[in-house]
């Protein structure tokens, strides 16, 4: 006999939910219908945009394009579970700092995705305008240029784009010197070097 849905368990912002899905239901919609987490937005509903990036087990991941079922087991984390408590994520914070932000539509997903780049940028991964890709060399610093290309994957349609990436070379070095008064904790290939 067919089946045409799927008993899951997700944890989403730390707390583990079981959910019973039509198998054709994507990450996104069961975070916003089952579970009322409407932060994270629906944009293109193609993966286009980026407004429903989320981190899936600590990566950035577009909620539109996975499917809830292929998610079972794994670690969302969305918009909602960024802040510890009252304490905003530095991200959060540069956003309301360096106003990256104006409608506000793309903002949830502007802010997952940029965690996301500052994670890998720290772990050393290259992007397209890498100039020394070699692991040896470290991460490149993180000028305008990088931010730009490892945001793209996000659209602002109010053009907010200047800001954003002004935010992003903040948050970045907070996170950096929260690594280093850490003693180096986490901080991938050599830690991130801003130059923005």
């Amino acid at each position: 006999m067919e089946t045409n849905s799927s008993a899951i368990s997700l944890r989403v912002n730390g707390e583990t939910h079981a959910l019973t899905v039509d198998n054709r239901t994507t990450l996104l919609d069961a975070l916003r219908e089952h579970l009322d987490l409407t932060g994270t937005k629906k944009g293109c509903d193609h993966g286009q945009c980026g407004a429903c990036t989320v981190l899936l087990d600590g990566r950035r991941a577009t909620a539109c394009l996975q499917l809830a079922a292929a998610a079972d087991g794994r670690t969302v984390t969305t918009i909602e579970g960024m802040a510890d408590g009252d304490r905003l994520h530095p991200v959060q914070q540069a956003f309301l700092d360096f106003d990256g932000y104006q409608c506000g539509y793309c903002t949830p997903g502007q802010i997952c995705s940029a965690i996301g780049v500052i994670e890998e940028h720290a772990a050393g991964w290259p992007s397209a305008v890498t100039a020394d890709v070699r692991p040896e060399a470290g991460p490149p610093p993180l000028d305008a240029d990088e931010i730009r290309e490892r945001m793209s994957g996000n659209l602002c349609r109010c053009g907010a784009y200047v800001s954003i990436v002004r935010a992003v070379a903040e948050a970045a070095a907070q996170v950096a010197a929260g690594r280093e008064a850490a003693g180096g904790q986490g901080s991938g290939a050599g830690g991130t070097r801003v130059t923005a």
